[in-house]
């Protein structure tokens, strides 16, 4: 009977995880803390699950790949816009009519909160990408569904570090780069969460220069005054956008494209889209249990 061999490359790529899991695991021990203090928003933390160590290292490959003019970072909400699993390749061919012709590339990881973000930008992957632009959304995985904690709630503030340390990073590593920085979009897994949502917003909003560092809000155009999401935008978790939504969004960014970028040329040369590794179905050792978070 002949079995299947392994690959040298896919060898190499178990190798490569286990190697991304031990230097993880040392960081995430130097960060426990004996009183079980919450993870800081603005203090750069790893996530460990096996799936998420890989998508990292694809990331930082795919850094090196092509050219990157608008860098989009973020959590689930921006990864599913570019990414090259079937089932939203409806998302791409969106990114694609849109974007085509600026060299964008995605950065995003889902289930991400700041401080995982901050992490793999802190470990790589903006290093010597040098683009013109850096589209940022995150926030909405601090945020959670669980609701407010009396009028002063914890999360506003440790969010709003979170999202300004991002920043910094962003214009350390990347100082041409103009920022637009996305106000976290409705969430209507529970709507007691909106109010922590604007004050964040209108906070962070505050951030700008005018010049390096842009706001920009869409939520108007996604949902009602009360943050209610107009029919079509999001999928049915009340979360995560749809094309339509997406649509929104690349209407709000492409007149600052054009303006920082010109018009879209005819050829594109961003590396190719990446996706959820675990879509490959290639053999990865275990690495973690921490496998819940929602991509």
């Amino acid at each position: 009977m002949n079995s299947p061999m392994i690959s040298s490359m896919m060898i190499a790529r178990i190798i490569v995880v286990g190697l991304l899991f031990v230097y993880a695991s040392a960081i995430v021990r130097s960060f426990q803390n004996p009183t079980n203090k919450p993870e800081a928003a603005d203090k750069p933390l790893p996530r460990t699950d096996r799936n998420s160590m890989l998508a990292h290292s694809e990331l930082l490959e795919k850094k090196k790949q092509g050219r990157i003019d608008v860098y989009f970072e973020g959590d689930s909400i921006t990864r599913r816009w570019g990414a090259s699993d079937e089932q939203y390749k409806h998302f791409l061919a969106n990114w694609q009519r849109n974007f085509f012709g600026w060299n964008a590339a995605n950065f995003g990881w889902g289930g991400d909160k700041t401080q995982n973000i901050l992490w793999r930008l802190n470990n790589g992957e903006l290093d010597n990408v040098k683009p013109k632009i850096i589209v940022l959304l995150a926030g909405t995985n601090n945020v959670g569904k669980n609701s407010p904690q009396g009028s002063d709630d914890p999360r506003i503030k440790d969010v709003t570090r979170g999202i300004k340390a991002i920043l910094d990073v962003c214009r350390r590593k990347a100082p041409s780069a103009t920022i637009v920085l996305m106000g976290i979009t409705p969430r209507n897994d529970n709507m007691l969460v909106m109010p922590i949502i604007n004050e964040i917003n209108q906070r962070i909003a505050r951030f700008t220069d005018g010049r390096k560092i842009r706001y920009l809000n869409i939520n108007e155009k996604l949902a009602d005054n009360d943050g209610r999401l107009f029919e079509g935008m999001a999928n049915k978790d009340g979360l995560h956008l749809d094309v339509k939504g997406y649509q929104v969004w690349a209407d709000a960014l492409r007149p600052i494209f054009t303006e920082l970028l010109g018009p879209p040329a005819k050829e594109d040369h961003a590396p190719p889209p990446t996706g959820d590794p675990s879509e490959l179905k290639t053999p990865v050792i275990p690495l973690s249990e921490d496998s819940n978070m929602i991509l």
